[in-house]
């Protein structure tokens, strides 16, 4: 049972067992033949004898002088039971021409454009499956053959994209040129930069022991006048401290006898151990050191320690939280008296200024009032501000050699990155590296940093967000570098951090073509580029095999 599978130029022969003998039918096939190779020496079409729907590359099963094994080895039948329209075999082999099995397939041989297989259920289905015609041989149907034409406009495509392929793949090699340019430039500033480090860091070493060695000096000068400086303010305050207690001690000698007894010390209540509101007699002279009465030596040494925080000067106004007593409550006193009591006060607070102007009592401060503003330390002398002055410069000079150096390693650390990053097996995406690309569409902005990240803004405003740093290739195996992948990138509400595969293809021009959402918070991005592109091959559609 062996046919011409080129018999499918004549759809009205419907016989599986014809041999093709007739003379016009073979005229054609050798026509088609010569249309097929596309090439003028051919003198000679060879008929290859197999079943209907079988291809050539299993031909060598079906030899008509020997009983049919069904090709997964169940059973063998008689060869005349192939294509007869009945189901032998459990995995449809006997029947590669005819609809009888449920799982079969028919082999479209497809001359001039690419063979096929398609179901054979569709075989006589009335409706031609096969540009060749030849699924519809049994069926009525008239078919055109239109595998030249379908094969002539896909050569056409492929020769197009063979130019573009052709163009990007010069453009390719111009980029692997370059990059070997630019890998071999990169390595060349590393060492420099490298050699430069050294250098910087033992200038920073010398430059650290000239300002260790200028502020040793300062630091011992500064600490001299801060000390100075603290001891000066110890006796500023040792003699505050003084001039504070005899102004105590003048306003305490009520009879000015130049002692403070024990009732001259009641009248100041504020100074009540227990704050009962009394200052009793014997609480008076425990202040007094157990004496009656006290002069004005025994009162600095042994009475003005204990009362000094409680004390409050009589010329010195009280504080709005100062208890009001009942020897003297505010709702008595007449405005009069208020008054003549404050020109009193104003008077004696004149007096006491003068006398401060004079020298002759130091400002006092009371424990009510605000603290004194804190004295500014005075300037230093010249010889300490010129070893200070040569300190400052040196830590200067260190600091701009120190900042120097960082950012040499800084620039050491990227271009090491650089050169670390898998650019292509002739790094011939390197280019890529630190541009960007963007693709606008009619709500979103997308911008595509290779080795870097992947975002989308709103166009018409709003934040950026991440969809993905830079991850890895993630092409298949044999085609590594065909896939980028990023990942991430900002969480989606109630869901994974975003994600996006970009998906190189060969093209003359870089530039993020499409971009699509096919699952929820993982993207997918089309980008071209010459450094993808394969030198063109063999661009005939036609399989020269299937004959």
């Amino acid at each position: 049972m062996i046919t011409d599978p080129c018999r499918n130029s004549n759809p009205g022969e419907h016989s599986s067992t014809e041999k093709g003998s007739d003379k016009t039918w073979k005229m054609a096939s050798v026509y088609l033949a010569l249309s097929l190779f596309l090439s003028c020496s051919l003198a000679v079409a060879v008929e290859i004898q197999r079943p209907r729907g079988v291809s050539l590359s299993n031909r060598h099963f079906y030899d008509q002088s020997k009983p049919f094994t069904c090709l997964d080895g169940s059973r063998t039948i008689p060869f005349d039971r192939v294509n007869d329209d009945y189901c032998d075999c459990k995995d449809s082999s006997d029947e590669p021409g005819t609809s009888a099995c449920p799982r079969g397939n028919f082999h479209c041989t497809n001359a001039g454009h690419r063979p096929q297989y398609i179901p054979s259920s569709r075989v006589n289905d009335g409706i031609c499956d096969c540009c060749d015609a030849t699924d519809e041989y049994n069926s009525g149907s008239v078919c055109e053959n239109t595998c030249r034409e379908l094969g002539r406009k896909e050569k056409e495509i492929l020769q197009q994209r063979a130019a573009v392929a052709q163009q990007g793949f010069l453009v390719k090699q111009q980029l692997i040129d370059e990059a070997k340019k630019g890998q071999e430039e990169k390595s060349r500033k590393l060492a420099e930069l490298q050699e430069s480090k050294d250098g910087k860091e033992d200038e920073l070493e010398a430059l650290r022991t000239v300002k260790e060695a200028a502020e040793a000096p300062e630091k011992e000068a500064k600490d001299q006048h801060h000390k100075a400086w603290e001891e000066q303010k110890a006796a500023l305050r040792l003699e505050k401290d003084k001039a504070r207690m005899a102004l105590a001690f003048l306003e305490l000698d009520d009879n000015a006898d130049g002692l403070v007894s024990v009732e001259e010390l009641q009248t100041h209540l504020e100074l009540d151990p227990d704050s009962d509101g009394t200052l009793t007699e014997p609480e008076a002279q425990t202040m007094l050191g157990e004496a009656r009465q006290v002069d004005q030596t025994a009162f600095q040494d042994i009475v003005w320690a204990s009362i000094k925080d409680k004390y409050q000067s009589e010329t010195e106004p009280e504080t709005p939280s100062q208890p009001e007593t009942p020897q003297d409550p505010p709702s008595e006193r007449l405005p009069e008296e208020e008054g003549e009591e404050d020109e009193e006060e104003e008077d004696e607070e004149d007096e006491d200024v003068d006398a401060e102007e004079d020298g002759k009592i130091p400002p006092v401060v009371s424990q009510t009032e605000k603290p004194e503003k804190e004295e500014e330390m005075p300037p230093y002398d010249a010889e300490t501000q010129a070893l200070i002055d040569a300190a400052q410069k040196s830590r200067d000079t260190f600091d701009e050699a120190e900042k120097a150096l960082r950012d040499l390693e800084e620039q050491i650390r990227s271009l090491e990155k650089e050169i670390s990053f898998d650019f292509g097996p002739s790094a011939e995406f390197s280019y890529l590296y630190s541009q960007c690309y963007e693709l606008t569409t009619g709500e979103y902005v997308y911008r595509l940093c290779p080795f870097s990240r992947v975002t989308q803004k709103q166009k018409f405003g709003g934040s950026e967000t991440n969809l993905g740093t830079w991850g890895s290739w993630a092409g298949p195996e044999d085609d590594k570098y065909s896939v980028m992948k990023y990942e991430q990138g900002t969480g989606c509400w109630q869901g994974p951090n975003r994600s996006t595969t970009v998906k190189l293809t060969c093209g003359t021009e870089t530039a993020v073509v499409s971009t699509s959402e096919p699952s929820r918070c993982e993207y997918q991005v089309e980008f071209t580029t010459p450094a993808v592109c394969q030198e063109p091959k063999d661009l005939d559609p036609a399989s020269h095999d299937e004959l």
